[in-house]
């Protein structure tokens, strides 16, 4: 069966799924996760973070920011306020120093602040582990929810970000046109087995070798499964 075939399947199960084309086949997708499950054997997410609040909140942050900038801010507002109810009594202005080097750091503030208070009210300031509870939440998206979802709570959830997005596109794994189509329908394409790990796996792969500029192909391990037909030799 074609990774295809396998989609349109899911398509029949849920017509509100967009249909796709997918270039691989599913042996071609099973060997092309196993060969990033032996290239990237045990991913973690980059953020640093406690528990599941702590996690969200950094996701939160990390929009349009880097992981790195991310962590240089969060040591410091997680021992100021480590749970919702402090992060929600600290407040918007509260919070606002300690993530200033942040991009957007002001909308950032108003939604911790809000985020936290809403925990607090409907949750007794736990994060819920559902997607839906967790996109009404202010600043968080269905990337940010999937995160939280997959890392936080062991979900099969798949966020795609740009470097998933890249990687899916350049390789034929699900060439569609923007993220969230892709987020939608990579689901039904990734094998059972690998769908926990999946999101962190396409994310290195893109971060680290399948690269917005000049991606490194010649020494890419996935090379003759994917179908980028502007290959680079040495980075080039």
């Amino acid at each position: 069966m074609t990774a295809t075939r396998r989609y349109d399947n899911a398509l029949k199960r849920d017509p509100g799924r967009k249909k796709i084309s997918c270039a691989l086949t599913s042996v071609e997708v099973e060997k092309l996760m196993q060969i990033l499950a032996e290239e990237f054997p045990n991913p973690k997410s980059a953020l640093e973070f406690k528990n599941p609040f702590e996690l969200l909140c950094a996701v939160v942050l990390s929009a349009q920011a880097t992981d790195a900038s991310v962590n240089l801010a969060t040591p410091a507002l997680f021992k100021a306020a480590p749970d919702a109810k402090s992060m929600a009594e600290l407040g918007e202005e509260g919070i606002a120093p300690y993530i200033k080097k942040i991009g957007l750091w002001r909308a950032k503030s108003k939604n911790l602040a809000a985020l936290s208070k809403i925990l607090c009210e409907k949750y007794g300031g736990d994060v819920p582990d559902s997607f839906d509870e967790l996109i009404a939440l202010p600043g968080v998206g269905s990337k940010t929810a999937n995160v939280v979802l997959n890392v936080a709570f062991g979900h099969p959830t798949i966020a795609v970000d740009t470097h998933i997005f890249r990687v899916c596109v350049r390789t034929g794994l699900c060439p569609l046109k923007n993220a969230r189509e892709v987020e939608q329908a990579l689901p039904a394409i990734i094998p059972e087995q690998h769908k926990p790990q999946a999101h962190h796996r396409l994310l290195f792969h893109g971060r680290y070798v399948c690269t917005a500029r000049n991606p490194k192909c010649q020494s890419c391990v996935i090379n003759a499964i994917c179908r980028y037909k502007n290959k680079t030799t040495d980075g080039k």
